[in-house]
């Protein structure tokens, strides 16, 4: 079984744009503004779908522990959400609630991680609070309409990495091309939308209780991950881990079989010892069943996600 690949699920985002079409080469529904784009997704309202018309569901569904290894469930949905954002404009000031807040609102936990593939000039990202900002200040601040300056912001450059646990309050800046790698949730309370509407011309619905639960007030000016150069840890967590993987023309990469993972090509491309090919913006679901071969056909910038499962 070689890699698989699934059809793009594209999305409609107020703040989006068209920049996966010059950014990945990709092929746009005309007269729409795309956000998200979304590449791997196993849930009821959205299903990854291969070349072939199977949906991710059917595949683990009938073949449970070749795709994820000893031991899963046929019914247990693939846990990790992957996504591209184009993000044209500044996204809402949000947060996704705890694991231990989350059955009360009825919600899921939302643990994620940002890597940045491309920023324009004075792109910027906001997490986490400014230092000493306490829960009453955010409080007054919201009522005052004036959020912004409470929250921690960070000018960012490609090949940064930040890490956005649930609880922590974050809004993504205009002029990013970021790659998600996501907790399986689509659980978002936004507490400020900057005044702004919808694609419907309506105001955006906020969730001011809810996020005023989730948000771990002592949570101050985190930093992104700085590029290295070479190989490095992205994100350690109980729901995944996350590395970067820097490979030259004709150096090869090898996973042994045992666990799925998932590989994803920022830039360059690969071939698999089995003949086919990977190009960036890919992101290829690696069934546990099997040993992969990769060879660079040229430099590459990659992202390996595991420990999933």
């Amino acid at each position: 079984m070689k890699h698989i690949i699934f059809t793009p699920i594209y999305q409609e985002r107020v703040w989006g744009g068209t920049g996966f079409a010059k950014h990945l080469n990709r092929e746009l529904p005309e007269g729409k503004v795309i956000g998200e784009s979304w590449e791997i997704v196993d849930r009821p309202e959205a299903q990854s779908t291969t070349a072939e018309g199977q949906t991710i569901r059917e595949l683990i569904a009938s073949d449970p522990e070749g795709i994820m290894g000893a031991g899963w469930p046929a019914d247990k949905p693939f846990p990790i959400l992957v996504k591209w954002l184009d993000c044209q404009e500044k996204l809402s000031l949000q947060v996704h609630p705890p694991a231990a807040v989350a059955p009360e609102l009825n919600g899921e936990p939302k643990t994620e991680n940002w890597y940045i593939a491309h920023a324009e000039p004075h792109a910027t990202l906001m997490a986490g609070l400014r230092e000493g900002v306490s829960q009453s200040a955010f409080q007054m601040g919201l009522q005052s309409n004036n959020l912004e300056p409470l929250v921690h912001s960070m000018d960012v450059k490609a090949g940064e990495s930040i890490f956005i646990p649930s609880g922590r309050i974050h809004a993504i800046g205009g002029g990013n091309l970021i790659l998600e790698i996501q907790q399986n949730s689509d659980t978002t309370y936004r507490v400020y939308d900057w005044g702004r509407v919808g694609l419907d011309g309506s105001p955006r619905q906020l969730h001011i209780d809810e996020s005023l639960k989730s948000t771990d007030f002592n949570d101050f000016e985190p930093d992104t991950l700085k590029p290295t150069g070479g190989n490095q840890v992205l994100a350690e967590s109980d729901v995944f881990n996350l590395n970067k993987i820097i490979l030259k023309a004709g150096e090869f990469l090898c996973f042994e079989a045992g666990s799925p993972k998932i590989l994803s090509v920022v830039s360059g491309k690969l071939r698999e010892d089995d003949g086919s090919s990977i190009h960036a913006g890919t992101n290829a679901l690696l069934p546990a069943r099997d040993d992969f071969s990769f060879m660079a056909l040229e430099d590459c910038e990659l992202l390996l996600t595991q420990d999933f499962a």
